[in-house]
This record gives structure tokens, sequence and C-alpha cells, in this order.
């Protein structure tokens, strides 16, 4: 046990910024932290030490990464500080010369952390410890038997990359693929089976190139993951397309556990930008994995999501169009649209025809708003249908936010169940309002709102103030001070009142809802909740943030009449 001066056993404080492979990897630190007699602590609270597990996919990540540590420091002077992950791995001079961090370290000897800052804590001088990747390094093993906060277990799989995207400075952080054993996937996910997992998803820096390196694959895992006791549903991470061949497209399909969710690798539309990007396949060998994967699962339903990139160097306008024409034709789930990120140490920093920030940014935009027009129309899809889904946040002593297989978020009313359970319900889409319509600051008429609304507004309020209004609502936030009541006033359907600054020429608000979500805002007040985000269970600043769509679902037959909605 370490105490600290207060008398007080020592505290910890992670920040992570990336991809689940850096959720992973934070987990197994904070594992090892509180084995070693740490307190985790959550931010905002002092702390005897401060880790940052960085990303550098962009020089923002970079700047995210010393500006928490600078903010650590200056408000814990005599904490130590910890800068580890792929910003030093990738870039260890410029990393090793940022003063604020007491231990600077990369991806490899993660285990050297703990030791590292118990020498710190005792006064040891700093240290810079980056060893570069070598040829025929092995696979570090980072065991994680539970995730504090996640209804879901990750388990880290491979390490590496050994692809050379133009615009992408993984290789250089992650190094060669380097794969983990069979043997020890399969005693940690009996391990988290023990532990009550019921899901749990399969993560790596380049996942389909599991096994490249030790003469298996990702598939035969898969396979041999399916026959854990246990463990009911698998997820795979992010794929790439043209890594699924038809045998294993065919062999996956027949696996009744693995969740018919994939997250197949964009990033463009175009393949004129797919060849500039250094992809290794174009979009209409992108087009065909699709098809390949539905035509396998039959009549089974099956769902794509994605990341896509705006803006790459020499994208024209009518590459833009195309990659925007190809997400319409493939219906994806979801969509990751982020603007291009001209990141040092990339080939791609050096292309010429760059995109002006501000034209990439508003084909960022409107990429968003077409992704969540297409997603909308996915999501009414799967109205009525049945599925399975994994408990997560509980709203309320029957209600519970969660994922189907199919990766749609939903409520359902689950009485006797508790998080991290998967029970089997019917859905039913209530109130999805497409917010993205919303995110342009210029004024929209009352007659562009969705139906719903336009009979509900008692005053005259500006295109932001709704945009606050349909935010706190849709995702259940609270906040106190602005909510002036919510009454069932007939069966299945509340209305809620929003009032702010009316006599300052504020706006008034009357929505009528499914009474479903007055459950948890009843039941947050009784806890005395501040204003959170119940969906997330973080704190959540409604303005200027991305509002996602909800889905709420339920199974009548276990819902009393006050929140069973009647249509």
């Amino acid at each position: 046990m370490y105490i600290n001066l207060k008398g007080h056993l020592m505290r910890v404080c992670f920040y992570t910024l990336g991809c689940k492979v850096n959720l992973n990897e934070t987990g197994a630190l904070e594992q090892m932290f509180r084995s070693a007699g740490f307190t985790i602590v959550p931010e905002g609270e002092e702390a005897d030490v401060f880790v940052v597990n960085s990303c550098t996919v962009t020089n923002f990540g970079d700047q995210k990464s010393r500006k928490w540590l600078r903010r650590a420091k200056r408000e814990n002077p005599g904490a130590v500080t910890v800068l580890t992950g792929c910003y030093p791995q990738a870039f260890p001079e410029e990393a090793a010369q940022f003063m604020e961090a007491d231990l600077v370290c990369g991806n490899g000897d993660r285990k050297a952390i703990l030791d590292n800052v118990l020498k710190l804590l005792d006064g040891h001088e700093r240290i810079v410890a980056i060893a570069p990747h070598a040829k025929g390094e092995r696979f570090e093993e980072l065991p994680v038997e539970r995730f504090e906060t996640h209804t879901r277990a990750f388990i880290k799989v491979e390490d590496g990359c050994n692809r050379q995207c133009a615009y992408c400075v993984i290789p250089r952080a992650r190094g060669p693929v380097r794969s983990r054993s069979e043997e020890s996937i399969l005693a940690e996910l009996r391990q988290l089976a023990a532990s009550g997992y019921r899901e749990v998803v399969l993560s790596a820096i380049s996942l389909p190139s599991y096994g490249l390196d030790t003469g298996t694959n990702l598939v035969e895992l898969v396979e041999k993951c399916a026959r854990v006791k246990g463990i009911e549903r698998i997820r795979l991470g992010s794929l790439d397309p043209d890594m699924l061949t038809p045998e294993y497209i065919t062999r996956l399909a027949a696996v009744d556990k693995l969740c018919p969710q994939y997250h197949l690798s964009l990033q463009s539309g175009c393949s004129a930008t797919l060849r500039r990007m250094r992809r290794v396949y174009t979009a209409e060998q992108y087009a065909e994995v699709v098809r390949q994967l539905r035509a396998a699962y039959g009549d089974r339903p099956v769902s794509f999501t994605t990341d896509c990139i705006c803006g790459f160097p020499g994208e024209t306008e009518e590459d833009f169009r195309e990659s925007c024409a190809f997400l319409k034709e493939i219906g994806f789930l979801k969509v990751h649209v982020f603007p291009y990120s001209r990141r040092s140490g990339t080939p791609a920093y050096d292309f010429p025809d760059q995109v002006h920030e501000r034209e990439k940014q508003a084909r960022s935009r409107e990429m968003n708003a077409i992704a969540e027009d297409i997603r909308r129309e996915v999501l009414a899809g799967c109205e009525g249908s049945e599925d399975d889904v994994l408990l997560e946040t509980p709203l309320s002593g029957t209600l519970f936010t969660g994922y189907t297989r199919l990766y749609v978020p939903v409520v359902v009313s689950a009485p006797g169940h508790k998080s991290g359970e998967i029970v089997h319900k019917r859905k039913q889409l209530y109130g999805v309002f497409g917010l993205s319509t919303l995110h342009s600051k210029k004024s929209r008429s009352k007659s562009q709102l969705p139906v719903e609304l336009q009979r509900h507004i008692e005053h005259g309020i500006c295109e932001e103030d709704l945009r606050v209004s349909l935010a706190l609502l849709q995702h259940l936030v609270v906040l106190r001070h602005h909510l002036q009541g919510a009454d069932i006033v007939e069966e299945g359907v509340a209305e809620y009142r929003i009032q702010h600054g009316v006599q300052r020429g504020g706006f008034a608000i009357t929505l009528r809802l499914p009474s479903i979500a007055l459950l948890g805002i009843q039941d947050s007040h009784q806890r005395g909740a501040d204003p959170v985000n119940l969906m997330q269970g973080k704190f959540h600043k409604p303005i200027g943030g991305r509002v996602e769509q909800v889905v709420l679902a339920r199974d009548a037959d276990h819902l009393g009449r006050q929140d069973a909605p009647s249509h």
C-alpha cells in the first residue's frame, strides 16, 4: 500500500485519447495500479499521479495531451505526471521536450510504468523511457479482468500495422503486426465470462491482420471465442474490406454469437481519392464485399458502420459528391466523418492540392448531414423488429439504455434485470427528430420543423434555443432550473415544459412526447442529479455539442399503463 502525505491511499487519474485499443490498455494500467494499492479517481479530483494515454492520429490529439497534463501539473504541483502512448512513440524527441511530464514513455513495456511512477514518488529525477519498435518484437500481454465503467468487455488481440496509408502515422507509433496467442485470448475470455460479461469486443490496431505473423487468422479466432461458455455476443472492431475473402465472409456469417454489425473502414467513397490515400481497394470492391456479406446473411439483418475523411489532398468537388453518393448506396447505420487533418510525419503532409480548411469543414458538415439522413432511414427500418439488447445505463427501476446486436441504441423496459444482462425485445421508434437538420445557424421557418414540434411552440424562439431544448429532451438531460414540469396528459403521452428567460426575451416551449422518457427525468430528480447526460452517464453541455439520435424501444407486455405509449 502507498500512502500520500495526507494519510490516504495514493490516488491516480487516467485520461485516455483515441481508439478502443487505448481504452483497453488504460483498463490494464488501472488494474495494475489498483492491484498495487492505488485508488482510481475521475477527472476533476485531486490525485498524486496523472497519466495521459495519448493518441497521435492528428496534431490535435497531441495538443490535447499536452494541455491536459499542463493543467494537471498546474493544479497539482506535487503530483507525478505521465505521458505515454502513441504520441511519444511516434515523436520521441518532441515528447521528451515536454517538461510538464515527469515520465515519458511509449507503447512498449507498459508494465514498467508503475515501477517508474513509484521511483518518481520516492524522489527519482525525471524519466524518459521510449524504446523504438524492433523487428521480431512480441505482443505485450496486458490482460484485463474487469472494466469498471463498461457493460461489455474489450480484448486486445493484436498490435501494429503493416500498411502504409498516406495519411496515417500509426505504423510509426505501433510498429509491425504482432498477434496475441489464442491461448491467452481464450483464457482472458473465460475470466471475463466468469466475471459476468456477456458481450466482448475484439479490438486491435489492424484486426483483420490477426494471425499474419503466427499462421492463424481472425476467423479461426472468432470461431474459437464463440465456444467459450457464458459469452453470448462477440463484436468485431474495425475491418479492412479487402481482407474479407468470400470464405471468411461465409464462415463469419455462420457464427451465431457474432453480432451482425461490421465496421468496414472506408475513408472515401471515391476510388480516385482512395488511390491517393494509398488504400488497397476501390469503392467498387468495397461495395462488392458489402453485397457478399448481405448475401451470406440472407434474410437475417446486418448493419454497417464506417469512417470517412473529407478534404483529403486533391479531392475535387466531384470526388466529394461521389463519396457522398457512395454512403447513400451502402446505407450505413453510422458514419464517423472527419475533415482531413494534415499530419506531420506522413506522406500526405507534403501532397500538392491541399484543400483549404474552410472547405474541409464545409464538406464535413454536409457529409455529416447526409450520414444522419441515412442513419434515420436505417433506424426507421428497424421499427417493429425483434433483437437482443445488452442492458447498459439504468434510467429508472425498470428502464435501461442498451444496444442491439446490430448496434442500434435503444431504451427498453426490463423489470427484474440489471445492467450487463441481455434481454430479447421488440423495437419501436419514438420521437427520433433528426436533430442534424437543426445544426445550421441559419434560422429556419416553423414549417421546416418536424410536425410534432410545430404544434407545441408557445412563443417565437430562435433555432438555437429549439436545438438546445431538443437536446435536453432527446438525451433526458436534467437541467432543473429550465425544466418547469412534466405531466402525464393522456395514456402514454407526457407534456414537457421548458422555460428559459422568457421575461428577458428568452423562450418557453411545450412538447408532447411519449411518457417513457418521463421516468428517466423523475428518477434523476429523486436521486438529486445535477445536470447530467443520462444516456452516457457523463456531464454534458448541449449548447454547441453534437446531438446524436436516440431510438427508444419498448415491450408493451412489460410496461405499466402510465409508461406504455398508445401508438
